[in-house]
């Protein structure tokens, strides 16, 4: 079961809004409820979570009384060894099978947890966080339960530390506006996974799964330009959700994305995308290592470092390895003399530079593997037969769809163009505009209909944080 989903819109979430509201004991309907989401999908390993958060509970109240480096070591050693035996043992047996060239036996294939890397993560900067007293341990089982395994952002995020969310944990502030602005946060997200994500999904499906080596060059760069917007509004559709579920119950969880395209260099990606997880490396990783108070090559160390684990963590393949690494190669560039170069360049130019750089990044990101990646890079320069070509990938909802989801996505720089402002300046109808809640109710009932209309038809909706 996912956010967009009929069962999630129209059995579960009703029902569970209903009772939170209706009885009085909300923190524990919360998770029940949370538990319920979760067996839905993956009901063997609710054991698995139950174990994480039980565990957890009795080391930040260890950590709490005693403290001490060596238990903060198991604590981190713990959640890692689970995270490394359910999503990394088969990869690794894989290199040690090849190493040792054991032919004949297959490499563990062990089924990946519905969110165990996010509530993982969330685990331990719970841990580190009471640790270095940013945060005071829990005394009741149910709080540390509820804050690792609160269904909005169990699955997909956004990572929440514990002492952002422990006072609303105890006692939190319901209204009809914070309920009324959830619902319109949730409204949006579901409308830019349903869509605009899965429209941008299907094109993008249609070039990479493709003969790739038959990609013509506008085929390829139409598949991967969908697929950038595929995962941007997939990604931010579901934190937008999470953060909308969470309102919605009088919780405040931190943005994650905040229009990540309009960047200008990569170190200025990675302070919009998925801002979450890049605020917990440099916690819980980057600063610890040093950061950047070693020296220009301890920085370009660490840096290197951290997104080659960041690359890690989003998935056991070579291909996420080379992501992370890509990026990081990028941040050590720009932190180098010729970012000083990158800076001088006129702003459009330095926007087409962070949107090359980002964009060539997805393809091994969305490939099956570095060579597939290899291939797709051919195509996109034009080596490829062009047996396939822009027409089979291209549809006719990308017409009015591609352009709407460009516009969204790089909402802020239309906003602050001079003809922008030219207009705002001049327009007298612009300085007396009608009130936002005049519409709100319209469009909101507008996207929740649409949205349904296509679930309904049973469509392409894929839920991409499996692989995850």
């Amino acid at each position: 079961m996912t956010f967009a989903s009929i069962p999630f819109l129209f059995y579960f979430l009703p029902c569970f809004l209903a009772l939170y509201f209706m009885l009085p004991f909300r923190n524990l309907v919360f998770l029940l409820g949370s538990l319920i989401f979760y067996a839905w999908g993956e009901p063997i390993f609710i054991l698995l979570l139950l174990a994480s958060i039980t565990v957890n509970h009795v080391l930040a109240r260890a950590l709490a009384q005693h403290g001490g480096i060596r238990l903060i070591a198991l604590g981190v050693a713990v959640n890692l060894a689970a995270l490394a035996v359910f999503k990394y043992a088969g990869f690794l047996s894989e290199i040690l099978l090849g190493i040792t060239g054991t032919e004949d036996v297959a490499p563990l294939d062990l089924h990946l947890p519905l969110g165990i890397s996010f509530y993982t993560f969330q685990a331990i900067s719970f841990l580190v966080d009471i640790y270095r007293r940013d945060a005071q341990a829990p005394e009741r089982w149910l709080d540390t339960a509820l804050f690792i395994s609160m269904f909005p952002q169990l699955i997909a995020g956004p990572i929440v530390r514990f002492h952002t969310v422990a006072e609303q944990i105890r006692g939190r502030t319901h209204s009809l506006d914070r309920f009324a602005s959830g619902a319109r946060q949730f409204t949006r997200g579901l409308a830019q996974k349903i869509l605009l994500a899965n429209a941008f999904g299907a094109a993008a499906d249609a070039a990479f799964g493709a003969e790739l080596a038959q990609l013509g060059a506008g085929a390829a760069w139409l598949g991967l330009a969908c697929y950038t917007l595929q995962i941007y509004f997939d990604f931010a559709g579901y934190s937008n959700m999470a953060l909308g579920l969470g309102r919605m119950m009088g919780f405040d969880f931190p943005e994650n994305f905040n229009f990540p395209y309009v960047a200008r260099s990569v170190t200025e990606f990675w302070r919009r995308w998925h801002m979450s997880l890049s605020r917990w490396f440099r916690e819980y990783l980057y600063i610890p290592l040093g950061g950047n108070r070693l020296g220009p090559t301890r920085t370009y160390l660490n840096l290197t470092i951290v997104f080659l684990l960041c690359g890690f963590w989003h998935g056991a393949e070579w291909a996420f390895i080379f992501w992370g690494a890509w990026h990081g190669a990028f941040l050590v560039l720009e932190r180098s003399p010729l970012g000083a170069w990158i800076t001088g360049l006129p702003n459009p130019l330095r926007h087409c530079y962070l949107l090359l750089v980002v964009m060539l990044a997805w393809v091994p990101f969305r490939t099956e593997d570095l060579g597939d990646a290899l291939t797709y890079w051919s195509a996109l320069a034009g080596q490829g037969s062009g047996g396939i070509g822009f027409a089979d990938v291209y549809s006719a909802d990308l017409a009015i769809l591609f352009p709407l989801g460009l516009v969204v996505a790089i909402w802020p720089l239309i906003t602050e163009s001079r003809a922008a402002r030219w207009v705002s300046a001049r327009s007298t109808a612009l300085s007396h505009p009608v009130p936002r809640t005049a519409f709100e109710p319209i469009w909101v009932a507008a996207l929740l209909i649409l949205c349904a209309a296509d679930l309904a038809t049973g469509s392409y909706n894929p839920f991409i944080y499996f692989r995850f």
